[in-house]
């Protein structure tokens, strides 16, 4: 009979931890401030056009939303691919300085293409802005993009504190 007792001492102890950890750790969460969003914009690139912000920041980490090359000026997007290739790289800059952040805080880059064949163009146009920057990078042909553009990036920056 006193060896199970032992048992149940041992169980209500473990019981007792194991909901004192819950309370503490419920305490800790409602004490730490939760990462919040929020969202990044300036009038130095184009505005969205639809129901999405030009970047948020949320965890260090500030994710742009996909550009294509609109003049933010005129509302034009050029006829080469050469033209939208700078333009949505001047874009993205303004928008990561907004956050204080430059193409060197990328960690990865997407790439849209509406046909493959401009990869090298728009790579040679590309690499001009990131400089000695080499994120990570994906970059794959897709059927159209907004306003007929030829090409959108998107972007992933870490806030370095």
């Amino acid at each position: 009979m006193a060896h199970l007792s032992g048992d149940r001492n041992t169980l209500l102890l473990g019981i007792t931890c194991f909901l004192m950890g819950m309370i503490v750790m419920i305490l800790v969460l409602h004490v730490l401030p939760l990462p919040e969003k929020q969202v990044i914009f300036t009038k130095k690139a184009p505005g969205p056009i639809g129901p999405y912000s030009q970047a948020v920041y949320f965890d260090n980490l500030v994710y742009t939303s996909g550009q294509v090359g609109i003049d933010p000026e005129t509302g034009n997007l050029s006829s080469s691919v050469n033209g939208q290739t700078a333009q949505v790289m001047k874009n993205l800059q303004r928008i990561l300085g907004e956050s204080g952040l430059d193409f060197s805080d990328v960690v990865m880059t997407r790439i849209y293409l509406t046909n493959m064949t401009d990869y090298g163009a728009v790579n040679e146009m590309y690499a001009q802005y990131m400089g000695n920057s080499s994120p990570a990078r994906s970059t794959v042909q897709v059927a159209g993009l907004p306003r007929g553009a030829m090409v959108e990036i998107e972007m992933i920056a870490q806030v370095l504190s």
